[in-house]
């Protein structure tokens, strides 16, 4: 197993890689680096989408789950880049149900690459989100990939919705 840490806009993250695949991304720094040619080419995607000049991304993921949470990670690599679901649509679309959605959102190893972020609540409500900063850090990358629009983060930061 190989680790590589990176600064981001939103927040550190630390990719690892385990048999030639990508098999998690953490929130933080970890002391442990050993830069793989994956690990590296997965940082230049991730500054590259960071940058606003990646809308894809092209690296051998292996998120290991139950059936149902491969399912719907593999549903969410689905939804383009901008755009986003709500956990219904996303369940009516796989035949599930929107709250074990939900759970396999919160337990997805390997976010942004696994656009987990891009999975909102019904009324245009955020939802949830697992990651370091929570729903901070999904308005951020919603936002950054344009499915938010920066009045539209103001205004969920200013209700009080991401607290």
């Amino acid at each position: 197993m190989s680790q590589l840490s990176m600064h981001t806009p939103v927040i550190d993250i630390t990719i690892t890689e385990f048999d030639g695949a990508i098999v998690s991304l953490d929130w933080g720094w970890s002391p442990f680096q050993e830069p793989t040619p994956l690990l590296m080419e997965a940082k230049r995607q991730l500054d590259l989408y960071f940058d606003g000049e990646l809308t894809a991304f092209d690296l051998p993921l292996a998120a290991m789950g139950t059936k149902h949470q491969e399912k719907v990670w593999a549903a969410m690599q689905a939804i383009p880049y901008g755009e986003m679901r709500t956990y219904g649509e996303l369940a009516h679309e796989i035949g599930s149900a929107a709250q074990a959605v939900g759970t396999a959102c919160g337990r997805n190893p390997i976010p942004i690459l696994v656009p987990c972020h891009r999975i909102i609540a019904r009324e245009g409500k955020l939802g949830g989100y697992s990651g370091d900063g929570g729903l901070h850090t999904k308005r951020a990358l919603l936002v950054l990939e344009g499915a938010l629009s920066v009045e539209e983060g103001k205004a969920l930061e200013a209700s009080g919705a991401l607290d």
